[in-house]
């Protein structure tokens, strides 16, 4: 990335073009450590320049006094579609406010610096993206869990007017049933020593997992390339998933808040091995061929054929294209959404395992976001 320039003032839109044009591809919401140092913290103050409401994360741009000079510093803020889920508009932070900045500096040294909520009002001294509103909490008094016309639970709206996705994982990653290690939202240990206890791996699978790691896994290719989150891993952003039934033509749409607005589709009662000769046929996809039925008032879904062109879990989990994967869905209070997976990869695992977490219901359309964002 090209570091910005020294000795003269940015003029907010060069700054911008700087930034941007100098850097890889897009940056999709990411693990923060991959660009920013945890261990190389800066506090600046200064005078906001622009703001860059854009995904997949906005910027503010500052111009700070260091000795006689004026030097314009991009401050790097969460996704504008989650700021926004939290209440927050792109107006919050304007053009010509003072704010003071602590944070992690990027890595390669160039004046950039992971803002978070670590950006304040420099007058009052109050947080500029004050803590989570989180509007999708539960209702306070458990409401019964939906169905359709065959007596099923519903996963989507029941009418137009009822629209609602799944958001606000309880796990952001994915690890074994009963085993316990800390990670950040993005699956990055605290532990580096727990990488073995997270999932039965295969040795090279392990030594995979433990690079990737190593490197605050900033090789991801969602994060490098926008490649569409497959598997488990639609289940594990904020940006959520909505359930969209196709009743006369037997199949569900899963529509993702994250990645590229991706969706799957989920074929009830038919044996989706295969694909279509006058489509894709035999080759291999990023989220597989599902073929779902019910289960009582479980949604089973079999999932096979996935290429390995992605991380199929936060924190970089290795997988093959022997990857099998049987999902469950159950809601059982309207509210609340169970998902247990079971892996079955013998080119990467030892044995088959399986991880469980939920979600919560919020209403409204799921979000409209794009890694790339037409940027180049």
């Amino acid at each position: 990335m090209t570091r910005l320039g020294k000795n003269w003032v940015f003029a907010a839109g060069a700054a911008a073009a700087a930034l941007f044009l100098g850097t890889t591809a897009a940056w999709a919401h990411h693990e923060i450590a991959a660009k920013f140092d945890p261990a190389k913290t800066v506090e600046i103050k200064g005078i906001v320049t622009e703001v860059d409401w854009r995904n997949p994360h906005a910027h503010a741009f500052v111009n700070v006094k260091t000795g006689n000079q004026i030097l314009n510093w991009a401050i790097e803020l969460e996704s504008p579609t989650i700021l926004e889920m939290d209440g927050w508009k792109s107006t919050t932070l304007r053009p010509g406010d003072s704010i003071s900045v602590k944070g992690p500096q990027a890595r390669d040294g160039s004046r950039q610096v992971w803002g978070g909520d670590q950006v304040a009002f420099v007058e009052t001294g109050l947080p500029v993206f004050p803590a989570k509103l989180h509007p999708s909490k539960k209702a306070t008094t458990p409401r019964p869990t939906p169905r359709g016309p065959d007596g099923h639970p519903v996963f989507g709206a029941i009418t137009p007017s009822s629209e609602g996705f799944w958001t606000d994982p309880d796990k952001t990653y994915l690890i074994e049933d009963g085993v316990t290690a800390k990670m950040d939202e993005w699956g990055l240990l605290a532990n580096p020593a727990d990488a073995s206890k997270i999932a039965p791996m295969q040795p090279w699978a392990l030594a995979v997992y433990r690079h990737r790691q190593d490197r605050q896994l900033r090789d991801d290719p969602m994060y490098l390339k926008c490649k569409p989150p497959g598997g488990p891993r639609e289940f594990q952003s904020r940006l959520g998933v909505e359930f969209v039934e196709d009743r006369p033509h037997q199949r569900i749409f899963l529509t993702m808040g994250s990645g590229n607005h991706n969706y799957r589709i989920v074929y009830m009662g038919q044996d989706r091995k295969t694909g279509l000769v006058t489509g894709d046929h035999d080759n291999p996809l990023y989220f597989g061929r599902s073929s779902g039925k019910w289960e009582g008032d479980t949604l089973r879904v079999d999932t096979i054929g996935f290429n390995e062109d992605f991380w199929f879990t936060n924190g970089g989990l290795p997988h093959t294209s022997q990857l099998h994967l049987i999902e469950r869905f159950t809601r059982p209070d309207f509210d609340t959404l169970r998902y247990q997976v079971e892996i079955d990869d013998p080119g990467a695992y030892t044995k088959n395992w399986s991880s469980t977490s939920t979600m919560t219901w919020k209403s409204g359309s799921v979000p409209f976001y794009f890694c790339q964002n037409n940027r180049p």
